[in-house]
C-alpha cells in the first residue's frame, strides 16, 4: 500500500495488483496535474484497510481492477455495497476482462464506469482526463470517521 501528495481533497483509490497499470494510470494522473492524492492498494483485502484507516473520515473515488489475488474486484464491490459505512463511494472498474458476465456484475453494484485495459492501450490519459475532470467539479458529501 502506497499514497501519494496527501491533502484535504478527494482521494483517489487504486485498486490494482499490477505494477506496469498502477505506474501507468498515477503517470497520466501527475501529467495532468492532479492535485488529489492517490493511494494504491495491490487487492481487495488491503484496499479495505486503507478505506478503513487512512481513508476514514475522507471523501475517495475507486479505480477498481477485476482480476486479483486474495479478494478480486467483484467480491471487494459486493463487500463494498454491503457496508453501510462504505456503500456510497464511487467506482470505475479498470480491467482487461470483457466478460459480459463481469460488466453486468459490476453494473448490478452500481458503478460509475466499466473501461477496458485493452481499449486503453495502457494510454490512461483519456481516463485520467475524465477522472480529474469529475474531481474538479464534484461535491462529494463531508465523512465522519467512526
Amino acid at each position: 500500500m502506497t499514497k501519494h501528495n496527501q491533502n484535504n481533497k478527494t482521494a483517489i483509490l487504486l485498486v490494482e495488483d499490477d505494477d506496469l497499470d498502477a505506474v501507468s494510470v498515477k503517470r497520466a494522473l501527475t501529467k495532468l496535474n492532479t492535485n488529489n492524492p492517490i493511494y494504491r492498494a495491490k487487492d481487495g483485502l488491503q484496499g479495505f484497510e486503507l478505506m478503513r484507516s487512512e481513508l476514514s473520515g475522507r471523501p475517495f473515488v475507486i479505480l477498481l481492477d477485476l482480476n486479483m489475488p486474495k479478494m478480486n474486484g467483484l467480491a471487494m464491490l459486493k463487500a463494498l455495497r454491503e457496508d453501510p459505512k462504505l456503500s456510497h463511494n464511487i467506482v470505475y472498474v479498470l480491467t482487461t476482462s470483457n466478460r459480459e458476465q463481469d460488466k453486468t456484475s459490476a453494473y448490478q453494484h452500481h458503478i460509475a464506469g466499466y473501461f477496458l485495459k485493452s481499449t486503453l492501450n495502457h494510454d490512461y490519459s483519456e481516463l485520467g482526463s475524465m477522472l480529474n475532470q469529475y474531481l474538479q467539479i464534484n461535491e462529494p458529501p463531508v465523512q465522519h470517521a467512526n
